[in-house]
């Protein structure tokens, strides 16, 4: 088994920014991997499998994340987590 790590540097852009059912929407589909995902805003971290991990970031409209995935299946996770968030956790603002 391969190890791999990768991370990327997205902005937050839908309006609510990273609220109760956008962070929910996130859980869920990193449950989908094996890779251990993590979200980074400012000085905090969240393991992104936790609504309210993710809640405590604070992260608002406009703000600067970073997510880093480790494990097997980590650039397809990075790819799947990216794209909800730069389509705006498919929300309709």
């Amino acid at each position: 088994m391969t190890v791999l790590e990768c991370s990327k540097e997205l902005t937050i852009q839908n309006k609510l920014g990273l609220h109760a059912r956008a962070a929910t929407k996130l859980a869920e589909l990193t449950l989908q991997y094996k890779s251990v995902i993590t979200i980074s805003c400012g000085a905090k971290s969240a393991n992104a499998n936790s609504v309210m991990a993710l809640l405590l970031l604070a992260g608002a409209q406009g703000k600067q994340i970073n997510v880093s995935c480790s494990g097997e299946d980590a650039a397809t996770a990075l790819n799947a987590v990216a794209n909800l968030i730069d389509n705006k956790f498919e929300e309709s603002e």
